[in-house]
């Protein structure tokens, strides 16, 4: 089995609500570059990442239905 072990100097991780999205930036250091709580729209979205367009990896954590 292959693994992807590429580096990028960004990473993203968003958890999803339905309602709100939280968003962490850090920068391949492990410094925190966004740290932040936007309304779920594309327009709150976009500008937060957009700055790291093509040099960023984003993970997304959502739960539907858990209970």
């Amino acid at each position: 089995m292959q693994f992807y072990n590429n580096s990028h100097p960004f990473y993203c991780g968003i958890d999803l609500h339905a309602k709100s999205l939280y968003v962490c930036i850090v920068d391949d250091k492990g410094k925190t570059v966004v740290h932040k709580n936007i309304k779920a729209r594309p327009e709150c979205l976009h500008p937060l990442i957009s700055p790291y367009a093509g040099n960023i990896v984003i993970g997304v954590e959502c739960m539907h239905c858990w209970y």
